[in-house]
């Protein structure tokens, strides 16, 4: 193993190591008290503003709340992240001094939000306030570091001080310079920084979808969907792994969280499948590649989706809704690479009478779907995407208590409480940081002109834009969380392809998809690596076999954003065809991957067969891509063409098959 591997290696270990530690540490004590405590206060906040409940007399205003969840919730990365070392639930004494500074200068900074708002601050503080925002600007730098890792510390680092020395730097990135005392005052005061769009979001969308997840999975709501995915597909051949693809991106949406779904449902699937012959790579792979999915997947995602439904001012039922078809075809392409490998290595599904039975499986589930069809009937007839996951927790909550398999215990329930404070510290540590790259650019002017020279670089060469977009979103996806890598892209890229031409929605989709290959792509690859870990397999390996498996994420987006009907934004007959054209598609593409065509045969080996998956890939891609450009010729003679070129390997497949690869169904 190259010095490289070795060091990519160990620092994914550490990070992996950090969060398992994290699942299975238990707070006790002053600490685990003071998570709770701190956590109900602001999941209280959030109930009062979003419900507009004015308790005390009267409203909050929007400042005054932000505020309030970021001294709460600094507090609590401070509790639960240590400064050095490997993962404690031991507080160090210095920790507990940063949380009593936090209180004091989060409280100084509610208690003058309002006065901040309508004296301007932002541009005016007095000197009292100057000095108490660098002493918060400090605070919440480290508390980026600790929850988002040093990458992403040192960006921000850099890009808040950007502003002190933009005169400096050569264009396209020169902009006008401040002094320090005013651009540390304008991020801490003003809404177009750290309390910007993306706290904004987390106000508003994200704290109630997080506590949803989190009640889900602690009434069981995990257990009933891995049962499900059991009962469903686990008969069929490769039926561990298929089980795993379900059980996973049910996981992955509830939890938005990539490591930490491959850790719970890793634990369970990889050893199923390596019993049922599977190598521990593909184990491994296949769990990366399903627990990525499913943050991607409706109708929760991840965070960054409801930062997105705020940043383009969207109902986030829209977004969820436009992310399905992809999300849709990423699976299809997942599940249909491994039916192509177990029917190439003759792999069995479980036995019958050791999986559950779906008929008692939705008998005990009831409760989980009736939650989740209250939840999107809400969002999308409604459109309360703000209060609906609080209704569905209620009534997720007083069923599981009066009949539920998982009742809460007052322990459980404190369990969930801290659970749930701990992703929500998190978030607000990375999202008040990242919020002050958008400010640096808000400061200095530059968000409208930097857009039109990258327009200018790329040569007004759309196909370019998009190259660059996805190698940066890959590039800044490896040291950043999703959510800091969008919103960093949203600023700096988005508007230079929706000037190109681009639909909006779509572009932004673009730049979610491609910040989350890197959990899937060496040399970082950490959920790749946290499989591994896990399965035993080397992590490198792993990644690779992730990005085989993994394949169609990296070409999905490319189809979607040059043709927004694969993300439903076109009439319903276009929605249609352009959907059956991609399945089909990636078909094609998953069984070139995999050199084994479900139902008809194998490819073979040698040039032969080399070729033949070379044809079939390529001609996967000229069906499922939704435009038509190539060689000349429109949508129709490209599709017609895709199919013309996957005769002759399903010709050699069908040769090469036996009668029972020829007639059997996935069976």
């Amino acid at each position: 193993m190259s010095q490289q591997e070795t060091t990519t290696r160990d620092r994914g270990a550490a990070a992996i190591e950090a969060e398992l530690a994290a699942e299975k540490g238990r707070f006790t004590g002053l600490a685990r008290w003071v998570i709770v405590v701190f956590t109900l206060v602001g999941i209280g906040a959030a109930i009062n503003q979003l419900f507009n409940l004015r308790l005390g007399g009267s409203a909050i205003l929007e400042g005054t709340y932000l505020n309030l969840l970021a001294a709460l919730f600094l507090c609590l990365t401070f509790i639960t992240f240590r400064g050095w070392g490997a993962h404690s639930t031991k507080v160090p004494l210095f920790d507990w001094g940063l949380v009593i500074v936090t209180l004091l200068v989060g409280g100084y900074m509610v208690w003058n939000a309002e006065e901040a708002t309508e004296y301007g601050w932002e541009y005016a503080a007095p000197d009292t306030a100057v000095w108490v925002s660098i002493a918060f600007y400090a605070l919440i730098l480290e508390a980026t570091r600790r929850a988002g890792g040093n990458v992403l510390f040192f960006v921000v680092l850099i890009f808040s001080i950007y502003p002190t020395f933009a005169e400096s730097v050569p264009d396209p990135l020169s902009g006008f310079s401040q002094p320090f005392t005013d651009v540390i005052p304008f991020f801490m005061f003003s809404s177009e920084a750290s309390f910007g769009i993306p706290m904004q979001s987390f106000g508003s969308l994200v704290i109630g979808f997080i506590l949803f997840g989190g009640v889900l999975q602690f009434t069981g709501g995990g257990k009933f969907f891995n049962n499900l995915a059991l009962a469903l597909v686990g008969h069929y051949r490769g039926g561990s792994a298929k089980v795993a693809i379900f059980a996973s991106g049910f996981m992955g949406s509830m939890s938005g969280s990539v490591i930490s779904n491959v850790l719970t449902t890793g634990a369970v699937s990889i050893p199923a499948m390596k019993q049922s012959g599977f190598s521990a790579r593909y184990a491994a792979a296949t769990e990366a590649c399903a627990s990525t999915g499913g943050v991607l997947m409706p109708p929760i995602m991840g965070a960054t989706a409801f930062v997105m439904a705020s940043w383009l001012g969207l109902p986030y039922s829209e977004i969820m809704l436009a992310a399905a078809i992809p999300s849709v075809l990423y699976y299809f392409g997942l599940f249909a690479q491994i039916d192509a490998y177990s029917a190439r290595r003759g792999l069995k599904g479980m036995p019958r009478d050791l999986l559950p039975k779906l008929g008692e499986t939705f008998k005990s589930g009831w409760i989980y779907i009736s939650v989740f069809v209250l939840l999107v009937y809400l969002m999308v007839a409604f459109r309360w995407e703000r209060t609906a996951p609080f209704y569905a927790i209620a009534l997720l909550i007083v069923v599981n208590q009066i009949i539920g398999p998982d009742r809460f215990s007052v322990s459980g329930f404190l369990d969930m409480i801290v659970s749930v404070g701990r992703i929500l510290a998190e978030l607000v540590a990375v999202l008040l940081g990242i919020g002050m790259i958008v400010g640096a650019f808000q400061a200095t002017g530059l968000t409208g002109p930097l857009a039109g020279e990258l327009v200018s670089m790329a040569g007004n060469s759309v196909a370019l834009l998009l190259v660059m977009g996805a190698v940066t979103a890959f590039i800044f996806g490896m040291g950043m969380t999703v959510t800091a890598c969008y919103i960093f892209l949203a600023v700096i890229l988005a508007p230079a392809l929706v000037q190109g031409g681009l639909n909006e929605l779509a572009v932004h989709l673009f730049i979610l998809y491609w910040g989350m290959v890197s959990y899937i792509t060496p040399p970082v690859a950490l959920g790749a690596f946290a499989a591994a870990s896990m399965a035993g397999a080397d992590p490198i390996k792993t990644g690779f076999e992730a990005m085989r498996l993994g394949g169609v994420i990296y070409i999905t987006p490319f189809f979607f954003v040059l043709n927004p009907a694969l993300i439903g934004q076109a009439g319903a007959g276009e929605v249609i065809f352009v959907l059956s054209c991609a399945i089909i598609g990636v078909w094609f593409i998953s069984a070139a991957l995999q050199g084994f065509i479900s139902l008809v045969g194998t490819l073979g080996s040698g040039a032969v067969g080399m070729a033949a998956r070379f044809m079939l890939f390529f001609a996967g891609l000229l069906i499922a891509a939704p435009m038509g450009g190539v060689m000349g010729l429109n949508h129709t003679m490209t599709t017609i063409l895709g199919f013309a070129l996957a005769i002759p390997p399903f010709l050699l497949a069908w040769k090469n098959g036996d009668n029972a690869d020829k007639r059997q169904a996935a069976a």
